[in-house]
């Protein structure tokens, strides 16, 4: 495709949120809010795996990778997504638009790979317990990471520029608040069947193989736990696991049906309704569920506070 005809259309209109006008004050502060408690709670995370010696170990090592990318995950849509309340023309350059899909689609894959990096890692503890240090050595746990962020780029990119091989005619509104990938493939006047196959085929590899892991590694730790006599012995191993599958359900849940079978989703404030779910609410609670109810995490938290009340003194 000629780049002219790539370049006919120079920026995209964002419809933005379905709502009325005079509730727009309203959400804006709602979701102002849920941002700005992303923001600080990843980041003390983030901070406090960083000063506390006791969280280094592999866990909250994928812990904080994971906090990181909560933030810049919900940080390529949101803010976007504040202006144009506020904004009479809500439109985004092309390349803009490009960039802001790379992105949104790169941190969704990563988030995917880094909780499955964690299901192996419960999965290691619980089953394999005395094996646990020998296993998740640093240098595994690096090379998790590094594979994650691999994986992501290639996936991210695949879709990049095969959308930027298709022509956008005329049409260049997107019902969306932000540059989704299936809303801009529906506003291409190009054949779009490869771009579309390869969406299921890397879906199936980024999204689908990594929760199959998951579920296996449940599994085993769900077998290894009726082993367990101890009632004390199955609460324990139950409290490692719960927050991880919370975050699992909700993360899961709410894309599978959005980019695996984007035919069955036809409902445009359906689909804002979802991606909201997991742009949004899931990285806002993720440091709740993970950490603020984690006794480590609690430590750490008082411990800094303590420690700064003392140096104010």
């Amino acid at each position: 495709m000629r780049r002219e005809n790539q370049s006919s259309v120079s920026e995209f209109l964002l419809l933005g949120l379905p709502t009325r006008p005079e509730q727009q004050g309203v959400f804006f502060a709602l979701f102002l809010g849920m941002y700005l408690t992303t923001m600080l709670g990843n980041l003390l995370i983030i901070l406090l795996i960083r000063l506390d010696s006791r969280l280094h170990t592999p866990m909250y090592f994928f812990l904080s990778h994971l906090a990181f990318t909560d933030v810049s995950f919900s940080s390529v849509t949101v803010p976007k997504m504040l202006m144009d309340m506020h904004a009479k023309y809500k439109s985004i350059p092309y390349a803009g638009c490009i960039s802001q899909m790379y992105f949104f689609i790169f941190f969704t894959d990563l988030d995917s790979f880094l909780i499955t990096s964690m299901a192996y890692d419960r999965y290691v503890a619980i089953c394999h317990p005395l094996h646990y240090t020998t296993i998740m050595k640093e240098e595994l746990c690096a090379l998790l990471v590094a594979i994650s962020w691999i994986l992501s780029c290639a996936s991210s990119l695949s879709h990049t520029l095969l959308l930027t091989q298709l022509s956008f005619c005329a049409a260049n509104t997107i019902s969306h608040f932000f540059c989704d990938l299936g809303a801009l493939l529906k506003l291409s006047c190009s054949d779009i069947f490869l771009n579309e196959l390869v969406m299921f085929t890397v879906g199936v590899v980024v999204i689908t193989l990594p929760f199959i892991c998951i579920l296996v590694s449940y599994g085993y730790i769900g077998a290894t736990i009726l082993k367990v006599p101890s009632t004390k012995g199955i609460c324990k191993a139950l409290s490692t696991c719960g927050s991880h599958l919370s975050v699992v359900s909700l993360y899961y849940g709410s894309i599978f049906g959005q980019y695996l079978f984007p035919n069955l989703s036809n409902l445009v404030n359906k689909d804002i309704i979802v991606a909201l779910m997991y742009t949004v609410v899931t990285p806002m609670l993720n440091p709740f569920i993970y950490s603020l109810r984690n006794r480590d995490m609690k430590k750490a938290l008082g411990k800094l506070f303590s420690g700064a009340t003392f140096s104010s003194r």
